[in-house]
């Protein structure tokens, strides 16, 4: 027994020397728009392009953007065909646990990525990241285009994501041609108090706006552990946030979704933009044996041109607790799907408010409780401290989380306060109120 406890300390003496060697021999460089690759990456001679920044970094590394912009005119590679894709950047070298590969934003200073002037004739990755155990932290993505004369392909992508454990932090990604962030494979990834606004596809094969969230997840099977945190899409031609094709879990907290399915920035209806806040899962509408449950909480939708909250021919109940949705076409939209193909109504909602527009559809056979459609009570304006439906794009605080508003936060008398239930969510009171927001 000694023996075994004398070998345990030395390999944990070990692991803890080896981290802090780790630790202390950890690098910081700097990239700038007018930096120069030739130059050594200090401070006070940065470099100009984070593909050098990369072949210098190792784990446990922090690379600072300057503030400016950082303009692409063509990928790292060509279009070998028009259906081809060409990658911007490319992040392939993976830091470690614990000893994530930093690219963060110099503080108080904003680099932008702008890849409006690339004319690659394919489909573009702004950000292609096939690493493991990366931090992106503060950047600012925007432009990556379709070419007008090429209508073969579907979308483009902001920051398309192939790989696990990496934290996607106070992105704000917008103005480009397909979805801003979009996590095709990988688990435990985190994209958290992030943005994703204005963001449209008018080249798209399958029509002009099709493809456009503001935020996707199409991962395949046993990659659990995708989260999405404090995040805010609005404007988006298509989806705020859309999960059509997740075949493993993932998680919605805190985050709000408005506008969607419009020309950005108007209220004139894309045809083929979709236009949904937040939709969870669905499979194309076709039933699939191994579809997995979703979770949606403590998140807002609202203005979006068809459904605040929506199933989406999904195959089983995905959990719907604690959220507020108002004028949308529908709030709540619980459209499932059988092992027959037929209609069929699910979903778990617990704790919700649904006010203005169309409250519920699809509803009769869920297990739905403890929601504002299910009290002896009309919801007023008068249950809320604002019913505002502007100010939601304010600036973020300075941790980077979602600004304080006071839009439907429920005023101190009303009767849904604590008159929810408990689903294992902080809360105070006697019970949970209803809604995101519990005060």
């Amino acid at each position: 027994m000694q023996l075994i406890v004398a070998n345990l300390m030395v390999s944990l003496t070990m692991s803890l020397t080896a981290s802090l060697s780790a630790a202390s021999s950890a690098a910081t460089y700097y990239v700038a728009p007018t930096g120069d690759d030739a130059a050594n990456g200090s401070k006070e001679a940065p470099w100009k392009t984070i593909a050098r920044a990369q072949t210098a970094a190792t784990a446990g590394d922090t690379i600072y953007f300057r503030g400016g912009n950082y303009t692409y005119t063509a990928g790292v590679n060509t279009c070998a065909t028009r259906t081809d894709t060409v990658n911007a950047v490319t992040l392939d070298k993976s830091g470690s646990d614990g000893s994530p590969i930093r690219y963060w934003a110099y503080p108080g200073e904003t680099p932008v990525f702008d890849f409006s002037q690339m004319k690659d004739d394919c489909r573009v990755k702004g950000f292609n990241v096939v690493a493991n155990w990366l931090h992106l932290k503060g950047l600012e993505v925007t432009g990556v285009p379709q070419q007008p004369e090429n209508h073969l392909n579907h979308e483009s992508w902001g920051v398309w994501i192939n790989g696990s454990h990496n934290i996607f932090e106070q992105l704000n990604t917008h103005h480009n041609m397909g979805p801003g962030v979009f996590i095709k494979n990988g688990g435990y990834n985190l994209v958290l108090n992030s943005d994703s606004h204005h963001n449209y596809d008018p080249y798209t094969s399958n029509g002009a706006g099709q493809s456009a969230d503001g935020f996707g997840a199409h991962i395949k099977a046993d990659n659990p552990g995708n989260v999405f945190r404090g995040c805010r899409a609005w404007a988006n031609t298509d989806d705020g946030f859309d999960l059509i094709n997740a075949f493993s879990p993932v998680l919605i907290e805190n985050s709000w979704t408005w506008s969607q399915g419009y020309i950005p920035g108007t209220r004139i209806s894309l045809p083929d933009g979709n236009g949904n806040g937040f939709k969870l899962g669905g499979y194309g509408g076709k039933y699939v044996a191994n579809g997995v449950k979703h979770t949606i909480r403590n998140s807002v939708a609202f203005n979006n041109k068809v459904s605040g909250f929506y199933a989406n021919h999904h195959p089983l109940a995905n959990d719907f607790f604690n959220n507020t949705s108002f004028d949308n076409g529908i709030d709540f939209n619980m459209l499932g799907i059988d092992e027959n193909g037929k209609p069929v109504h699910l979903g778990n909602l617990r704790n919700n408010i649904a006010f203005g527009g169309t409250l519920v559809a699809n509803m009769e056979g869920t297990d739905n409780q403890f929601n504002s459609w299910n009290l002896p009570v009309s919801v007023t304006a008068a249950d809320f401290q604002s019913i505002s439906n502007a100010g939601w794009d304010a600036p973020r605080q300075a941790d980077g989380s979602l600004p304080v508003l006071k839009h439907f936060h429920l005023a101190p008398g009303s009767a849904l306060k604590n008159k929810g239930t408990n689903v294992n969510l902080p809360y105070k009171g006697a019970a949970p109120d209803l809604g995101a927001f519990d005060d």
